[in-house]
């Protein structure tokens, strides 16, 4: 599944992730079968620059589970993204999309997953 990559628009989600501290560019993945549900590890080129990130494959169950989205936090970046088309390479999956009981226990774990992703 590694080495996938998304090439869509960004649209406007439910801008969770930014009131979380993790704003995301958010791609509908709903036709992409080629794609299993989890975190990843990742790549983004905004404007011909290469940032890492980390992104969510799947239904976001902790938040609304309906559609299939790519939602995907750029590492020090900070911009509108909404309408532009970018490039998202999924390089590692880390683990798989779960449920959490709170938005303080998803937040925590954001926070693992984005200071693994940093470490590579």
């Amino acid at each position: 599944m590694e080495g996938v990559v998304v090439e869509a628009v960004v649209v406007k989600g439910n801008q969770l992730g930014r009131k979380l501290g993790f704003p995301t560019a958010n791609m509908d993945i709903s036709a992409r079968e080629d794609i299993t549900n989890g975190v990843y590890r990742s790549q983004i080129i905004i404007d011909g620059v290469k940032y890492q990130a980390m992104s969510n494959a799947g239904i976001r169950p902790s938040v609304d589970g309906t559609g299939r989205w790519l939602e995907t936090h750029v590492f020090d970046f900070h911009g509108d993204l909404y309408g532009k088309t970018l490039t998202v390479s999924l390089i590692e999956k880390i683990r798989e999309e779960r449920k959490f009981s709170s938005v303080a226990e998803l937040r925590a774990q954001l926070e693992h997953d984005m200071e693994y992703c940093r470490t590579l």
